[in-house]
Parts: C-alpha cells; sequence; structure tokens
C-alpha cells in the first residue's frame, strides 16, 4: 500500500495567523488523521473518526472548533468531553498552544477530583472552550454555574474509554442539554457497540473517518523472557540494565505485585514510582508528572492505575506478569513505539503463564519471541539515572502563576538556558518544572533565593 503523500496544513481554510502559528509550533505536515477529518470537520460535518492517542487528534478537532469561534462573545461555544483529568488537561493545554493566534481565548478545564468554587468563579468571568469529565460538567449544569445556548461545537474525545468507564449515560445527559443545531466530532481508537448507539442518538449523518494503519506493530519490538517465580521481579531490574531505556512502564497484574517490584528496584538503585488505586488525586497527579517529565525511570503501575495515561516519549513496556486478557496486552504495549520512535516490550512469564502466551499469540496470529534471561547483561557501568529532576514551587494557578513565568525566572534572571528545562507543569496550588540532573542544585538554590513573578517563592526537590 502506498503511503499518501503528508499534505501541508496551507491547504486548509485556516486563517494567515493560524497558519503561521502552527508554523511556529512546529506544525507543518497533518497526520493522516488530521489530513482526513479537518477538511471534513472545517465544512461543519459531524464526525466519527478513528484515532488512536499520539497521532495528533487533537490539533484534528481543536483547529475545528477554533475556527468556528467568535471570541467577541463571551459565552461557552465549544465543549470537549475526555475520560480523564489527565487527558482533559492535555487538551487544553493543546488548545491554548494553537489558540495563540487569537487574543484572549479562554480555555477552561472542568475536571471532578478539585473544588468546586473557583471552577464556578471562572465559568461567571466567561469562557469560550470548556474541557472536561462528563461528571463534573453534569454537576455544573445542574447547578446552573455551566449555560450552553451558544454551543456550536460538541467533542467526545477517546468516546471508547468514556463507555469503558461507565459514563455512557452522563455523556447521554449532557448532550440532551446541548443545542440541536450544533456540530459534533467524535473521537474513538475502537468502536465498541456502545459507539454506534451514541452516534445514532447524537450525531447527526455523520461522516466517517477509519485509518487503516492501526498499529504500527514494526516500532514495537517484541521479547518474552521464561523466569521463574523467584526470578521475576529481580529480571526486571536486568533488563533495565540491559536495554537502559530512559522511561519505562512495568506492569504488574497485581497492586500487591506493585509494591513488592517498587521495593526491590529502588533497593537496586533506581529511580522507580509507583501507581496504584490507594493514591489520592494529588499524590496520583505528581507521580505522574515526574514520569512524563522524565524525572523518574520507572513507573510502576497496575492496568486500572494505568488508564487515560498517555506518555509522549516511552521507550520500554515491560509486562511483570502476562496478563490473561489479549487486548489488554496489545493495549500495554501500544503505549510504546509512538510517533515515529521505536519502542520495546519486554514480557516475563513464567511456566504456569504459558496458557495465557499461547492466547497472546493465537490473537496476534504469530509466535512471540522468546529470549534467554542469561543474555541480559548491564552494558554499562554507570547506574541508570533519569536525565531531569523536578522542582516543586509552592504556588500554583491560585497564585496566577503560569510556565512562562518560571521559564523567564530560569532562562532570564538566573541564567540558565532553555535547553536545560524541561517539563512545566501548574497545578492548581504548585508548580512542577524538570530541569537537567546537572544544574538541579544549582536551580534549587537560585529559584529560592530569586522570584518568580516578582514575588519570593519556597521550592523543593521532589525525591522518592
Amino acid at each position: 500500500m502506498n503511503k499518501p503523500t503528508p499534505a501541508p496544513f496551507s491547504q486548509l481554510a485556516l486563517p494567515p495567523a493560524t497558519l503561521e502559528n502552527l508554523t511556529r509550533l512546529g506544525y507543518v505536515e497533518m497526520t493522516p488523521i488530521q489530513a482526513a477529518s479537518l477538511p471534513i470537520a472545517l465544512a461543519g460535518h459531524d464526525l466519527i473518526a478513528q484515532a488512536k492517542t499520539g497521532s495528533g487528534k487533537t490539533a484534528a478537532f481543536a483547529l475545528a472548533l477554533l475556527a468556528r469561534l467568535d471570541t467577541r462573545n463571551f459565552a461557552v461555544q465549544s465543549m470537549v468531553l475526555c475520560p480523564t483529568r489527565e487527558l482533559a488537561d492535555q487538551v487544553t493545554q493543546e488548545i491554548r498552544r494553537l489558540a495563540r493566534a487569537e487574543e484572549n481565548i479562554k480555555v477552561l478545564t472542568l475536571c471532578g477530583g478539585t473544588p468546586m468554587r473557583p471552577q464556578t468563579a471562572s465559568l461567571e468571568h466567561g469562557a469560550h472552550i470548556v474541557v472536561g469529565t462528563p461528571g463534573r460538567i453534569m454537576d455544573h449544569l445542574e447547578r446552573g454555574s455551566l449555560a450552553l445556548p451558544s454551543l456550536n461545537t460538541l467533542v467526545l474525545d477517546e468516546a471508547d474509554r468514556m463507555l469503558d468507564m461507565g459514563f455512557f449515560d452522563d455523556i447521554a445527559t449532557v448532550a440532551r442539554q446541548c443545542p440541536k443545531e450544533r456540530q459534533t466530532l467524535l473521537f474513538s481508537a475502537t468502536y465498541p457497540d456502545g459507539i454506534a448507539k451514541l452516534s445514532q442518538q447524537f450525531l447527526r449523518n455523520p461522516k466517517q473517518v477509519t485509518l487503516e494503519e492501526r498499529h504500527d506493530n514494526t516500532k514495537i519490538r517484541q521479547r518474552f523472557y521464561e523466569v521463574t517465580e523467584n526470578e521475576r521481579l529481580h529480571a526486571v531490574g536486568q533488563l533495565l540494565e540491559h536495554y537502559r531505556p530512559v522511561s519505562t512502564l512495568a506492569f504488574c497484574n497485581t497492586k500487591q505485585q506493585c509494591r513488592d517490584l517498587l521495593d526491590v528496584l529502588r533497593a537496586q538503585g533506581f529511580h522507580a514510582l509507583a501507581l496504584h488505586g490507594e493514591l489520592d488525586q494529588r499524590e496520583r497527579d505528581q507521580v505522574l508528572i515526574r514520569f512524563a517529565n522524565r524525572s523518574c525511570s520507572v513507573l510502576v503501575a497496575t492496568d486500572v492505575a494505568a488508564r487515560g495515561l498517555d506518555i509522549a516519549q516511552l521507550e520500554a513496556v515491560i509486562n511483570v506478569d502476562v496478563t490473561p486478557d489479549p487486548e489488554v496486552h496489545t493495549h500495554r504495549i501500544g503505549r510504546t513505539g509512538r510517533a515515529d520512535q521505536e519502542g520495546w516490550a519486554l514480557s516475563l512469564a513464567s511456566m504456569n503463564e504459558m496458557g495465557r502466551v499461547g492466547s497472546l499469540e493465537q490473537a496476534q496470529g504469530r509466535e512471540v519471541e522468546w529470549h534467554p534471561l542469561a543474555e541480559l547483561k548491564a552494558t554499562s557501568r554507570e547506574p541508570l539515572l533519569p536525565p531531569m529532576e523536578t522542582l516543586q514551587i509552592l504556588g500554583g494557578r491560585k497564585e496566577k502563576i503560569r510556565p512562562g513565568d518560571v521559564l523567564g525566572a530560569l532562562t532570564g534572571d538566573l541564567g540558565f538556558s532553555g535547553a536545560q528545562v524541561g517539563k512545566i507543569n501548574v497545578t492548581e496550588f504548585s508548580t512542577y518544572v524538570a530541569v537537567e540532573r546537572s544544574i538541579v542544585q544549582d536551580a534549587l538554590r537560585k529559584l529560592n533565593a530569586g522570584k518568580v513573578k516578582g514575588k519570593k517563592v519556597k521550592v523543593r526537590l521532589m525525591d522518592e
């Protein structure tokens, strides 16, 4: 099958300022999902598009809803429903970046797990676009703090995951409160039955976009290692020392296995964190921020805890246990090898898991590749350390801190280069900034002695 030639954004009917901003952001050619869905969405049609995370789908719907926006009207004109708070935050950030061409476009995130009052206050000041989870959007609609008479675009992002999480009725309730004359864009990686039901009820003659390239398996290299139960946890460290991935997601079938593995990895000197159901939202956010900004080498998680987790650069996935469900296995390993990067999918299997391995082979239509544990050798004398470390600044959105303020303080007054600063995450009460390991002590000292946005701040290094 010949690959179509990539189409430039400039062939779309977008304002020159938007195209200029896209070029500045490094968006020149459209990804396949953007090329297939943007012309349809910009023409005002309803749309069902098959798109996995990491395919560029956010820009596909964001550019469409921004094109219909009347900035002079301070009413909610677009709404994006997402399955998780993490995804909603990512979508909001992406829309804000794409909206830079226009003056003062206000995008609000409305998710559970944070207090209602600040959200209600923000809504009173007016917003053009809201991005949120179905439950919290419903709360605001019920209380009357969110009104939708001016809504012209409704986006259902990762609709299959919202259905997985039991949000069908919530989505239906929200959709019924939207004006009938609106455009609805639905994005989903898979098409479970609920999608057809949703589209029959809430979409008007939708056009359908399905990309042939589902997961590019050539980018994910899978290897299996046979282990005894006693070797299993220790073998994870051997895999890390041999392959030396910068970021690894290690999946366990149980919470207890997660805890045990975390203890073993830390004892072996790895920078590891765990994600499991017992963390509160703040702890969960901190773990995810540190893993996504590359200041933690290994994230140990159960499938449930890793729901809604989208990490852009993930060099390896390790299946510490083989999952009984082949679809879960595909979902696990599909998180690596994204966006033109290669990734390793490494699995450990004991004799009593061979039946599960057989099911995987059947589902994948090919045999798995076995390698002996004995061939794993430490390929460097240096310990495997993450390239970044995270500094936590006490003060966040409440104090009106923005990523630019932190970057400005570090690169302006304090004299660090932009290349030494990684991701900056601003939450309600804290700001997290990743800096290169080599400058962390210096940055910590200078930030504590200096100012952000003209104010003194308290900063601490986040360690295990």
